[in-house]
């Protein structure tokens, strides 16, 4: 075995070493043995691994479906309870409005009732005042009516109960003027 190592040693001594192309070019066996293992490999590859990937290249393609399935529904479905919930919406505002706007009225209506009543009301309290003006404008009227009276017949007295002089006459022409001037004020 020596003997076979020392020529393996000494051929190897012997050869020049490769240059240009050679350096890229493998030797013919060297490329044989590497195209058989390639072979081989590739066809155990083939053979066993090809299936497995296979078959989780396929669950892989089937999960993705299915979740591309489930993410559409999903998709659907939320645009209906959109649409719903749009819809949902509309009728609140509109049910909203409704009450707004019927408020609205009860309350113009309200506010007309009360004008109404407070305008009446009003009326009623200007033709008491007015019916007591008057009352208290009759009731001053009769007490100077009275009181003119009564001055007259006093002086009417006076003048008969004696002969009145143009001076008497005088004082109680004056005299009647200051006691009509202090009923007056």
């Amino acid at each position: 075995m020596l003997n076979l190592l020392a020529q393996v040693v000494y051929l190897a001594a012997e050869e020049a070493p490769p240059e240009g192309i050679d350096l890229v070019i493998p030797e013919i066996e060297e490329l044989i043995a590497g195209i058989i293992a390639f072979s081989i490999v590739f066809v155990l590859i083939w053979w066993k691994v090809r299936p497995a990937i296979a078959e989780t290249l396929a669950a892989r393609q089937e999960a993705i479906t299915g979740q591309l399935t489930e993410a559409e529904t999903s998709k659907r479905e939320a645009a209906s309870l959109l649409d719903d919930y749009k819809k949902q919406l509309t009728q609140a505002k509109d049910e909203a409005n409704t009450i707004v706007e019927d408020a609205r009225q009860a309350a113009d209506v309200l506010r007309t009732d009360l004008v109404g009543k407070a305008e009446a009301e009003a009326e009623t309290i200007r033709g008491k005042a007015r019916s007591d003006a008057g009352a208290e404008m009759e009731r001053a009227a009769a007490q100077v009516k009275d009181q003119v009276a009564t001055l007259s017949l006093e002086l009417a007295q006076k003048v008969v109960a004696g002969s009145v002089d143009e001076s008497a006459q005088r004082q109680l022409v004056e005299r009647y003027i200051d006691d009509l001037g202090s009923l007056e004020a």
